[in-house]
């Protein structure tokens, strides 16, 4: 059997989205097959997944009905110029960052429609949002099909490409911001006393658990955090000191410094 998908690119996204489409019986091995720049990546996955490992590009993607395209985005300005032509008539889903749809656009000029997406990390356990934008309407077919690709990542939401650098910024970047967030947690309980190994469990406990808190009540988090404050309690005293050191103007304009340097980018 023909493969119907191709990769451009093995890396963390596309293998993350391949053994999710396995997993979920969306797709066969024998249906998928992908190359690399050296062809290492792209072997190691074949041999771990059973898909087909495709060095001659024109042997790639000539049965391909969807073309992933998840190389590292600055590669795109030196890609092969032969893609213009063998990805004629085919749907093709970018994974690179800060690539516009005017700029695939350029490189990808016959496909029958380009799909831009911005997935985050979490997309590597399947617990990842991605927001997506097309050149062109989706017809019901290919929408069902970047349905079940990016479902692979975890849940996905269709916007207006002028959202997507803010996406850039919340969503992709938002869980380094977390992380950054939970590090200082941390070392705020170790200069609290805390032994070390204690202080960070304490923390991943208490950030997880909050955010699957939060996911399954439906809740606000204003509405969450006012059930945790007494009057002149301790969380009080705590959430003082944050709003006097404007803990929340402060996430904003980490937020729009990401925003406009994500709008910088794209322009590229």
């Amino acid at each position: 059997m023909a493969h119907t998908i191709a990769f451009l690119g093995s890396g963390r996204l596309a293998s993350a989205i391949i053994r999710g489409l396995i997993a979920k019986n969306v797709c066969a091995p024998a249906e998928i097959a992908a190359t690399s720049k050296t062809g290492t990546s792209a072997q190691a996955l074949a041999h771990e997944t059973g898909i087909t490992f495709e060095p001659d590009l024109v042997r790639l993607l000539g049965p391909a009905e969807i073309v992933i395209v998840a190389f590292k985005p600055q590669s795109l300005a030196t890609a092969d110029p032969r893609l213009a032509e063998l990805t004629t008539g085919k749907l093709v889903v970018s994974l690179l960052a800060g690539k516009r749809l005017a700029r695939l656009a350029q490189s990808f000029p016959s496909a029958r429609n380009l799909v831009r997406t911005m997935p985050n990390t979490p997309a590597a356990i399947g617990a990842g949002i991605t927001a997506y934008c097309a050149n062109q309407p989706l017809t019901d077919a290919d929408r069902q099909t970047v349905g079940a690709l990016l479902g692979a990542l975890g849940q996905f939401l269709e916007l207006d490409e002028k959202h997507l650098d803010a996406v850039t910024a919340l969503s992709a970047g938002g869980p380094a911001f977390l992380f950054e967030f939970t590090a200082a947690l941390r070392e705020a309980g170790i200069a609290a006393g805390l032994p070390a190994d204690v202080s960070e469990r304490l923390t991943v406990e208490t950030v997880l658990g909050s955010a699957r808190l939060l996911a399954r009540t439906g809740s606000s988090p204003e509405a969450l955090r006012d059930q945790v404050v007494s009057p002149n309690g301790t969380t009080s005293a705590g959430l003082q000191v944050m709003e006097t050191r404007q803990f929340r103007a402060t996430l904003r304009d980490t937020i729009l410094a990401a925003t406009r340097r994500a709008d910088e980018l794209s322009r590229d």
